[in-house]
């Protein structure tokens, strides 16, 4: 790829400067591999899976309703099956799509836990989330429906800033 074309170096500014990006063709996806960029494929949101061109909402929600539930990928052709599609249609993203693992059973491996499934006994059980948060969060979520995000549990739960940020490695959002 002739890097240094005035074309090429706008997208390079563009895919580095904005990490929601979506890529719109394999080009943009070799930039993105040459900066580095990439998508760690068992903690990817949906608005992560769509930056990938051609990967539906389905699809996205697909992929991170299996990871919530504790499913990891381990390989692009795990990610094939659970897409229900040929190989050769993803390894085009094969470059920016990283495969870590975590061993479930690992003290260092904090339970993930989603409020908007979640009993107030399943909160009172993630570090830093007492009886009466758990009480509060479950209220909320019943009284005004499932939170969105991280940022809409802290807003609606009118949560310190310090709490949130010990919590968030505990919850994952999913509806």
């Amino acid at each position: 790829m002739v890097s240094w074309h005035p074309r090429v170096l706008r997208l390079k500014a563009k895919i580095k400067n904005n990490p929601y990006y979506r890529f719109q063709s394999l080009e943009e996806i070799a930039i993105a591999a040459e900066l580095n960029i990439a998508i760690e494929v068992n903690s990817a949101t949906v608005d992560d899976w769509l930056r990938l061109p051609g990967i539906s909402i389905r699809q996205a929600q697909t992929l991170t309703n299996l990871t919530a539930a504790g499913i990891q990928f381990f390989s692009l052709e795990d990610i094939a099956a659970a897409l229900n599609l040929p190989l050769h249609r993803l390894q085009p993203f094969a470059p920016i799509l990283s495969f870590r693992f975590s061993d479930p059973d690992s003290e260092f491996t904090p339970a993930s836990v989603n409020p908007n499934t979640a009993t107030v006994e399943d909160l009172a059980k993630i570090p830093f989330f007492d009886q009466p948060l758990a009480q509060k969060a479950v209220e909320n979520r019943v009284k005004y429906g499932n939170y969105e995000n991280l940022a809409d549990f802290h807003r609606r739960l009118a949560l310190d800033p310090q709490l949130t940020s010990q919590l968030m490695h505990y919850l994952r959002f999913s509806n």
